[in-house]
């Protein structure tokens, strides 16, 4: 699929789309948890969909109602291997949920992920007493426990979605679980881990990040969870409104702990104009400064950013670069060569990315098959002299399948 986004002004009011990882991480406990959840506005991306899919492969009858996902919880063992599609953090919880069975189960995956390294998983796992076994650090990964210790320490610089997945397995554990953590990058995805788990009725200690604690009593209880709008998508709309119009941006809160909320000071500092709600963001366009950013802690930001950072006048500086390896494409690589042909130069060396601000350009660019990636340059295509095409645009539907009805919505032409 080529989709074709023209140079326009937009102008409107948007819904976020639901979190995907709120969404995910809810679907998974409420698996777990006995009895029967109620989720509301999970939202039908592929990610969620494919968290779906898989707690009913763990025996869990799941009803769809509207917008209403109802969970009976209580994991069975499952007679066949746990497809995570492309989703990563599928792959991460339901591995450390694995490793709380006595019999061995299989994760698969496609896409990207059956090229992303799965050792700190399979390491995590083993320091566990977890027998695993791995395609040489890749999927699939063969998983065997029960926990056999309930102490472990783990590197959270490769990514921290290792941790979420092991605090959401502690209460399956009944040992507890103590994890010793350093170099944890994207703390704020744990807290929104730590945030669901306590929906469902369980504490985590964390102290002070580097370690977090799950005491042997905790347990998940049924419950009812309205998902948060997704500011992973919402900074994509955001930024179109920043560069091309007006944009209101409603179901987002400024109090998520989401990282990805985090754009909101980098278009403050840009010059942007910015009216918040308490459940709703309005961005203007404006004329817009360079600026700089540490995208560490909240590396998906980086795409968007980067569709910003071509329209302000000047060069800006964004940290975090090391962080785009190991996602659905090398991102780094991907923004580079796909901006260039759109006549912006991007330098990026070791973990910095120089971002030079000029005029878009008419382009044919390709996603790389990553959903973030797509969208940066249909954005970024928003004040081109004519027509981006963007090739293999389906790839929104990972996380944001709504995404260019909502451009079309938006756009006054």
């Amino acid at each position: 699929m080529i989709y074709s986004v023209k140079g326009v002004r937009v102008l409107g009011t948007i819904v976020a789309p639901a979190s995907k990882s709120h969404a995910q991480r809810a679907i998974a406990i409420a698996g777990i948890a006995q009895g029967e959840s109620v989720i509301y506005g999970c939202g039908n991306s592929r990610d969620v969909k494919a968290s779906i899919d898989i707690v009913r492969s763990f025996g869990i009858n799941v009803t769809e109602i509207g917008d209403q996902l109802i969970v009976r919880g209580g994991l069975k063992y499952p007679k066949s291997a746990i497809d995570c599609l492309e989703s990563g953090l599928c792959l991460r919880m339901f591995s450390a949920i694995s490793g709380t069975f006595s019999n061995p189960i299989i994760l698969t995956g496609h896409g990207s992920l059956v090229n992303r390294s799965m050792r700190m998983v399979e390491q995590t796992l083993m320091a566990l007493g977890v027998d695993c076994e791995t395609n040489n650090g890749k999927l699939p990964i063969k998983i065997r426990g029960p926990f056999r210790q309930n102490v472990a320490s783990v590197d959270g610089s490769e990514s921290s979605q290792v941790v979420s997945g092991l605090l959401i397995a502690a209460p399956r554990n009944g040992k507890g679980l103590t994890l010793k953590v350093e170099n944890l990058q994207s703390k704020s995805y744990v807290d929104l881990t730590i945030d669901t788990m306590r929906q469902f009725g369980v504490r985590v200690v964390n102290d002070n990040y580097s370690s977090f604690y799950v005491a042997p009593e905790e347990k998940y209880k049924a419950t009812t969870v309205c998902v948060e709008g997704d500011w992973s998508g919402a900074a994509f709309l955001l930024v179109a409104g920043a560069i091309a119009g007006k944009v209101m941006v409603e179901n987002i809160s400024p109090y998520s702990s989401q990282p990805d909320k985090n754009i909101l000071g980098v278009l403050m500092n840009v010059g942007a104009n910015l009216s918040i709600g308490a459940n709703s963001i309005e961005v203007t366009k404006n004329e817009l400064r360079p600026f700089s950013f540490d995208a560490t802690h909240c590396p998906d930001l980086i795409p968007p950013l980067v569709a910003l950072a071509a329209n302000c006048k000047g060069d800006s500086m964004i940290t975090g670069a090391n962080r785009l390896i190991n996602k659905e494409s090398d991102r780094g690589f991907a923004l580079q060569q796909e901006f260039k042909k759109m006549g912006i130069e991007i330098v990026v060396s070791g973990d910095v990315i120089i971002v030079y601000g000029g005029k878009i350009k008419s382009a044919l660019v390709d996603s790389h098959g990553d959903h973030r990636i797509a969208m940066a340059c249909a954005v970024a295509g928003l004040t081109s002299g004519s027509a981006v095409d963007i090739s293999n645009a389906e790839v929104i539907e990972k996380s944001y399948p709504g995404f260019y009805d909502d451009l079309r919505q938006l756009s006054v032409e």
